[in-house]
């Protein structure tokens, strides 16, 4: 009896393959070849915390024809046999003289040849999770096949979210607005952005929160400078702006939005920027629809920031997709220009600096549907939460 990743049946792991596998007859390949958590887990189910050791190497072999097939260390082969994969192969790991390279590449040369090609993630945004020097051992050991790259299918393919991945998505949505609702309740002045990260940390787990993998924040007088370095040992100060950005994980998948808050009073200059970035998301989401792109939402987003006064843009894109990881391939730039398709879950993130070492950023989760798109997060307060 096979155990699956929450949620999910066996039909959404064939689903998957299939879909690869037809990609896999168009570019001509004989089998892919994956190596990282979040490729592995999407087509086999095999969840688990023990990816955070970078001790050792996991791999999945999909044929052209057939079930993947796992070459992994063998403490994790009970966990995989309880997925729907059939063939599990394993070696005692750690084993730095052949650490599985031999073992995989023997079920590589085994497949029947047919175009000469293996698929593997070398390009846009991803990397192979082993040693560059076992790579290239193992490209060596692969006979009459050549390895290519096929990040860009690989990216598009997860980008396609099934309705399962969409409800979990929704669903962490719900937990982080949550933990967004009660914060001014337990906010106040004379705390540290620590102690404020810590009690949301603590109210999105209670309501259900699988991890909060993600929960940065970023503080300063009537504005902040940075939104990646928190939460640090800062203590609030009556009139500060708070910028908090979650990514709280149910079953197994993220989402990813912030919000503002402002503490006894915001200055005039500042709620401007906020309504600003607020009147942009809501742009990106009117642009967000099947058959528009990525660089459309960003110029919908960007041309009502330029118009109100944004001095520039120090993150390098407005939003991105988001699934299984906080953040997912496309990105929403200038230049992109990925086209939108139903079943895509992306990010509406436009920032902006509205003053000297001030920036104002706000995001939302938003799902691509057959007619336009649909919030997944509740939009936040139209204009700055002043707690008092």
């Amino acid at each position: 009896m096979s155990i699956l990743e929450s949620g999910f049946t066996v039909e959404e792991f064939e689903t998957r393959t299939a879909r690869m596998q037809k990609i896999m007859r168009e570019k001509k390949l004989d089998a892919v070849f994956l190596t990282t958590e979040a490729n592995v887990r999407y087509f086999t189910g095999f969840y688990t915390q023990f990816w955070e050791s970078p001790t050792r190497p996991w791999f999945l072999v999909i044929p052209l024809e057939g079930k993947p097939i796992a070459v992994i260390p063998g403490i994790g082969e009970s966990g995989m046999r309880n997925t729907w994969i059939d063939t599990v192969l394993t070696w005692s790991a750690p084993n730095p003289k052949d650490d599985g390279i031999s073992l995989v590449a023997g079920v590589i040369n085994s497949l029947p040849t047919r175009f000469g090609r293996i698929g593997a993630t070398l390009g846009l945004e991803s990397y192979l999770r082993m040693p560059t020097a076992d790579y290239l051992k193992l490209t060596g050991l692969v006979t009459g096949r050549e390895f290519t790259d096929i990040a860009y299918e690989m990216h598009h393919l997860r980008a396609i979210k099934s309705p399962a991945e969409i409800a979990k998505i929704k669903k962490a949505c719900e937990i982080a607005n949550h933990g967004f609702d009660l914060l001014p309740v337990h906010a106040k002045v004379g705390q540290t952005e620590q102690e404020i990260c810590r009690q949301m940390r603590i109210n999105m787990l209670n309501s259900g929160a699988e991890f909060v993998k993600y929960l940065i924040s970023g503080s300063g007088p009537d504005g902040y400078d940075s939104i990646i370095m928190g939460p640090t040992a800062r203590v609030i100060e009556e009139g500060d702006v708070l910028i908090i950005d979650v990514g709280a994980v149910y079953d197994g998948y993220f989402n990813d939005f912030d919000r503002n808050f402002a503490f006894g009073h915001c200055s005039e200059e500042t709620s401007r920027a906020y309504d600003c970035v607020y009147a942009a998301t809501s742009a990106g989401f009117n642009a967000a629809r099947p058959g528009a792109t990525t660089t459309d939402i960003y110029n919908a987003m960007w041309s009502i920031m330029e118009e109100g006064g944004a001095l520039g843009n120090g993150v390098g894109r407005l939003g991105h997709g988001l699934g299984s990881q906080l953040t997912e391939w496309p990105s929403n730039t200038a230049t992109d220009n990925t086209v939108l398709e139903p079943g895509m879950v992306i990010t509406l993130e436009p920032g902006m600096a509205y003053a000297p070492n001030k920036e104002m950023v706000h995001e939302e989760n938003i799902v691509i549907t057959e007619d336009g798109a649909e919030w997944l997060s509740e939009r936040a307060a139209e204009h700055m939460v002043i707690i008092k």
